[in-house]
This record gives structure tokens, C-alpha cells and sequence, in this order.
């Protein structure tokens, strides 16, 4: 697949794409989640190139170690390089905590349990940029947002624009290698970082990015059932929410 020939015009027509967004609908501030991985890297590093004051949050929820470190060291590459940034970290461990002791009686569901950690850091974004008249950016990709659903409804899914959902993970790893991004993030297996055991993306989904790709451009390959499945289960996902239509009464 070689969709981009130019990874900087590709930058410079994204930036340009968020400020305008921004301008027209008088936006005063950029909020970005900064999980460790390679795609909040990329969109946070976008995000600051335009020059707007951005602010980027570390989550973390009884994170594994190493994606904590991921985390940590973009976040202060991003301070260091760009003024118009803010660091915030929120440790959110307490928090889920006492969520599912609350939850009592309802909380055995791992995958829901799973998703609240997500839905819990989309709460804390737009408490954010709520407070700084900013907007929630996300950083979903192709491959996630429209081909087999790989996100959380109203978690990571909840957001007021998507600037990289029309690329997928492969043309993100480059991007992300264009900007300057850790090689440590780069290199890392992608991973929602929603479960105590350390899971990555490929296996949940049984199939890499590349492959899923490949299913995606041309309708075959080794991937193709994975994603009609993945697909088909969270079809509710990426269309609109059912509306009851009332009809004329006569």
C-alpha cells in the first residue's frame, strides 16, 4: 500500500484541517489523551503544531509499567518542544477503583470493566476542555474506527473530531516517524491498555494491522473473516444511533 507519497504535505493538510475546524467554530484549545501508543503520539504532536494551546493528559489506571514510561516520555518530549503545550496527569487507579465497588452486584464482566477505564478517561477529557473552552481530539485509526470497530462506545470513541481515522496504522507509524516520535513508541505493540494482563490490539483481534489493512483495500487475504466478524459485531458502533421515525398521523 503506498497511499501517501508526502508525509510532510500530509502533516502540514492536517494541522491546517484542525485550526480551521478550530477557527470556524471559535475554539480556544486543543485536549488529546496520551496513552502511550502510536497513534495519541501522532495526534498530540499534530495537535501542537498548531500552535494552539493543547493540552495533553496522562491517564493512567493501573498501568503496566512500560506503557506508563511510553506515556510519560511523550509527554515531556511534547512540553519540551512545543511552548503552546500543557502536561496534566491524572492517576484514574482510585477512581476506577471505587467505581466497581459501587458497582456491587455488577461488576464481574471483565470486557465491561474493560471499557469503563476508557469511558472514565472520556469523562476526565471533556472535564478538561470543558474548563479550558477546548475540544476533545481523537485518535482512532482506519483501521479501528471503520474497519473492525476497535474501540470504546462513548470511551476513546467519544470525541468532537478525528484527524487521523482516514489513515491506517501503518501510514500512522510512518507519520509518527516523520514527526519525530520515540522509536520506543514506534516500536511498541500496539495495545489498548485496558487490561491487567498486558494484552496488545493483535491479540484481541487475532490478526496484525497489516493484514487487517490488506483485508480492507482489496477483500482478501488471511484476515478477511477476522474482520468481517469484528465488522459485523460492532457494526452499532460506527453507523448512527436507530431514531424512531414518527410518521405524519392522518
Amino acid at each position: 500500500m503506498n497511499r501517501i507519497k508526502d508525509y510532510l504535505e500530509l502533516k502540514l493538510n492536517i494541522v491546517e484541517w484542525i485550526k480551521e475546524y478550530a477557527d470556524k467554530n471559535k475554539i480556544k484549545s486543543l485536549v488529546i489523551g496520551v496513552s502511550g501508543g502510536i497513534d495519541s503520539a501522532v495526534v498530540s504532536t499534530l495537535c501542537a503544531e498548531t500552535g494552539l494551546p493543547t493540552y495533553v493528559l496522562g491517564m493512567p489506571i493501573h498501568q503496566k509499567e512500560d506503557q506508563e514510561n511510553l506515556s510519560d516520555t511523550h509527554l515531556d518530549w511534547l512540553t519540551w518542544k512545543y511552548t503552546n503545550v500543557t502536561k496534566l496527569k491524572y492517576d484514574l487507579s482510585n477512581t476506577f477503583d471505587t467505581f466497581v465497588s459501587t458497582m456491587d452486584g455488577y461488576n464481574d464482566n471483565k470486557l465491561a470493566l474493560a471499557n469503563t477505564r476508557s469511558r472514565i478517561r472520556m469523562v476526565t477529557l471533556y472535564q478538561v476542555a470543558g474548563s479550558v473552552g477546548g475540544i476533545v481530539v481523537g485518535t482512532g485509526n482506519k483501521v479501528e474506527d471503520y474497519g473492525v470497530g476497535f474501540y470504546t462506545k462513548y470511551g476513546d470513541g467519544g470525541v468532537d473530531i478525528a484527524p487521523i481515522a482516514d489513515l491506517y496504522k501503518t501510514e500512522v507509524w510512518e507519520l509518527g516517524k516523520f514527526l519525530g516520535v520515540d522509536s520506543g513508541i514506534i516500536e511498541a505493540k500496539p495495545t489498548d491498555g485496558l487490561w491487567d494482563d498486558g494484552r496488545n490490539d493483535e491479540d484481541q483481534l487475532g490478526a496484525s494491522y497489516e493484514d487487517l489493512e490488506y483485508a480492507m483495500e482489496h477483500g482478501t487475504g488471511s484476515a478477511v473473516r477476522v474482520l468481517h466478524d469484528f465488522n459485523t459485531q460492532n457494526k452499532h458502533k460506527m453507523i448512527p444511533i436507530p431514531t424512531f421515525k414518527l410518521e405524519t398521523q392522518v
